[in-house]
């Protein structure tokens, strides 16, 4: 027995199928997620030169991450020219580990690279997603606190 597909209910499936793809599925899922980032110190504004990459671990000890002054400004920078950004330090295309050189960041696995000034932007190479970034806060002694991650860390279903 061969059942047809009215063109009305064919609309009716595209159009909701299209709207699950917008909301990213969560609305089929019901999550709404409320994550509860820690507050980490990774450094004090004294610490930090333009170039030069600091390594830490955020939101866990198993989350390799990068904080770097870039001597521009980026977009979520934060410090007096808010050139100061970190992001994780895994590659989004398979997790392989990124470093800070040039003034972008490289995987050296499938030569991925992305733009830290513009939000982690990928602009080559075979990883399709940005490098999730760190938001980053000052305190009134200079101290940089880790806050937050924007975006998944490759391998894993949620960041905490």
């Amino acid at each position: 027995m061969t059942q047809t597909l009215s063109r009305r209910r064919f609309v009716q499936l595209t159009a909701a199928a299209t709207a699950l793809f917008a909301a990213g599925g969560k609305a089929q899922l019901g999550y709404a997620p409320s994550l509860t980032y820690p507050a980490v110190k990774v450094a004090n504004l004294s610490q930090v030169k333009t170039g030069q990459p600091i390594t830490f671990n955020y939101p866990d000890a198993s989350s390799p991450a990068i904080l770097v002054k870039l001597g521009r400004p980026a977009i979520g920078g934060v410090g007096r020219e808010r050139d100061i950004v970190a992001f994780s330090a895994l590659c989004t295309h398979m997790g392989c580990p990124v470093q800070y050189e040039g003034g972008r960041f490289l995987c050296r696995c499938h030569y991925s690279m992305f733009d830290p000034a513009k939000a982690g932007q990928t602009y080559q190479g075979l990883a399709s997603s940005w490098l999730p970034q760190i938001p980053l806060r000052v305190d009134g002694k200079g101290d940089i606190y880790a806050v937050a991650v924007a975006g998944l860390i490759w391998g894993r279903v949620k960041n905490v």
